[in-house]
């Protein structure tokens, strides 16, 4: 299959049923169910707060690859495109699906972090980060991931991740969609065999998602914590490439991204299935920008604050009311200039924009209950342009 291919094959493949920002372990369950007869599907522990976690085995080839996803519980839209990758596989007409399923065998953890999940938050159940504890192994669900890592042994691991909107793809106005990371494994940074073998891989996603999002896929600053899991996994010498979804214009919910995840990951199970794990051409990888920071959720340029004028950057804060998320907006900075852009962007100077909160004063960390654009008024957050 060609990348076009691929990306056209996205709608055949979509899970229906995953949808959103908010998916927990009783969205998987039922899916889980479903694909038991198709895949070899475990229970392999529970969490600090005893829900399920679950591994799925999937393929017969010698090329062993791990996934995990939602080890940060709000970070859902790899798991999203997990499930579709399982309906590409399952597709016994499609000689691409056969030809990964020959040649590799998927261990996937589709969430690791349940309680995370169902709370939408990035920590677990027990109020730690489960990507700041693969030193101390506290936690059930990181004692669980040891043991898979140890009987597994992956020439390759995918560890799946979700980043914020204030990300950009260098520090040019270009939001970051996609990035990636291979993760250093000592402080020195050293260009390990090892990290080649997944810059390599990279490199080649890459290359597929230039053709959809051109300027849009960022890399992440290796600087090295052993108490990282993609850190530690390096360290101990297992192939790890960090995934970052991130915001493609007006797509909150992620579900854009999520075709550009499904792309990636079909991708690169092609590349490891056609070719194997090389190191050929690993240097493309460092065409990659390295992520700036660029972008805030809203700016508001040249707004009559106090007899002068001023640029306010409106962030959205995420939170889970009523099992809903509803991204609520607050005011992040209040200068004379914003040199980050928007990824909506008002001019006073230009628009007639008032902004109401509950307070008569604007200050950083105030709520915004609305906003007044040419006399249309938003209350709905997110706003898109």
């Amino acid at each position: 299959m060609t990348t076009a291919e691929i990306i056209t094959s996205f709608s055949e493949y979509k899970e229906a049923s995953l949808n959103g920002r908010y998916i927990t372990q009783s969205d998987i369950q039922p899916l889980l169910t479903k694909w038991k007869d198709q895949f070899t599907i475990d229970q392999i522990g529970v969490s600090e707060n005893k829900l399920p976690i679950h591994l799925i085995k999937v393929g017969s080839g010698a090329k062993r690859l791990l996934f995990w996803s939602q080890m940060h519980g709000n970070e859902s839209t790899t798991t999203k495109a997990l499930f579709d990758l399982f309906h590409f596989l399952n597709d016994a007409s499609n000689e691409l699906a056969v030809q990964i399923l020959k040649e590799c065998t998927l261990y996937i953890i589709p969430m690791l972090n349940p309680d995370g999940a169902l709370a939408y938050t990035r920590v677990n159940y027990n109020k730690i980060d489960l990507n700041r504890d693969a030193q101390d192994l506290s936690q059930a669900e990181s004692k669980l991931f040891k043991s898979v890592v140890e009987k597994v042994k992956p020439i390759v691991a995918f560890n799946l991740h979700g980043q914020r909107t204030i990300f950009s793809a260098g520090e040019v106005a270009k939001s970051a969609i996609v990035s990636f990371l291979s993760p250093a494994s000592n402080k020195e940074r050293s260009i390990t065999d090892s990290r080649k073998k997944g810059m390599r891989i990279i490199a080649e996603m890459n290359k597929a998602l230039q053709t959809v999002i051109p300027g849009c896929v960022g890399r992440y600053d290796d600087g090295f914590n052993i108490n990282c899991t993609g850190d530690t996994m390096e360290f101990n010498g297992y192939t790890t490439i960090l995934f970052e979804a991130g915001h493609h214009p007006n797509d909150y919910e992620r579900e854009t991204t999520r075709k550009w995840m499904y792309l990636s990951l079909i991708t690169a199970l092609k590349f490891i299935s056609t070719n194997g794990i090389t190191v050929n051409n690993y240097e493309a990888y460092f065409d990659i920008p390295e992520n700036g920071k660029c972008f805030k959720d809203i700016i508001i340029r040249n707004y009559p604050l106090e007899d002068k004028k001023v640029a306010i950057s409106i962030q959205y804060k995420e939170a889970l009311i009523d099992n809903k998320l509803n991204f609520i907006p607050i005011i992040a900075q209040i200068e004379p200039q914003i040199t980050e852009n928007g990824h909506v962007e008002y001019d006073f100077d230009i628009q007639d924009i008032k902004i109401y909160n509950v307070l008569e004063k604007l200050e950083i960390g105030d709520k915004v209950e609305y906003l007044s654009i040419n006399n249309e008024k938003f209350s709905v957050f997110p706003i898109k342009k």
